[in-house]
């Protein structure tokens, strides 16, 4: 491994998590002071050191306390993120209520779900009876702006500013806002009080 840089698949990377989220539980470890010698004492024989340790810092925050030892403050809104994922992953909808109690939990004890945690991952349908939630990811959407827009629009017709910020936010450029964006590549309206966005070309 050592000197290459490996994207970890998606299910391996949650079963790493899934084996430190359960010794934290097991072993009643505070989730600001996970320490990093008995995680690979302890899970060592069951995954390579330098994989749960990559697990350690792509979820956690590495400090070492005053006698030199190495602990890892975990991350709520990245666990609590990636675990939705892993949930949604499954289902082309999910029931948003259902989702938000399995959810809960899913995720370790002492951690809070909250919906922002999953902008640019996921989307509500608050259209449909009852609400849905579904896994959108906005790196899985084309790069070109107009592309990136046409995509948009073709999932959902019509857009709140809040909905779409997180799926165009990385297409501004430097100094650019979203609103310049939008008024670029869409047609702004009003429904029911509620400023909204649709395309500005037919989709086909």
């Amino acid at each position: 491994l050592a000197g290459y840089w490996r994207i970890l698949d998606f299910d391996y990377e949650m079963k790493l998590l899934n084996h430190v989220t359960q010794l934290i539980d097991s072993e009643s470890w505070p989730l600001s002071k996970v320490p990093l010698c008995a995680c690979l004492e302890e899970l060592g024989s069951l995954e390579p050191r330098e994989m749960i340790e990559h697990i350690l810092l792509s979820y956690g925050r590495k400090y070492v306390d005053d006698a030199g030892e190495v602990f890892f403050e975990m991350r709520e809104d990245k666990i609590c993120r990636a675990i939705a994922q892993m949930l949604l992953q499954n289902a082309v909808k999910f029931n948003l209520s259902e989702f938000e109690e399995v959810w809960q939990q899913s995720v370790p004890e002492g951690m809070t779900t909250r919906l922002d945690q999953l902008q640019g991952l996921a989307l509500v349908d608050k259209s449909s009876r009852p609400e849905t939630i579904f896994l959108l990811k906005v790196e899985d959407l084309p790069e070109d702006n107009q592309e990136r827009f046409n995509s948009l629009f073709g999932i959902r017709e019509k857009w709140t500013e809040v909905d779409i910020t997180p799926y165009i936010q990385d297409l501004c450029a430097e100094k650019q806002t979203v609103g310049a964006l939008l008024t670029k590549y869409a047609r702004c309206s009003m429904l029911n009080g509620v400023k909204v966005y649709n395309s500005r070309r037919p989709i086909s």
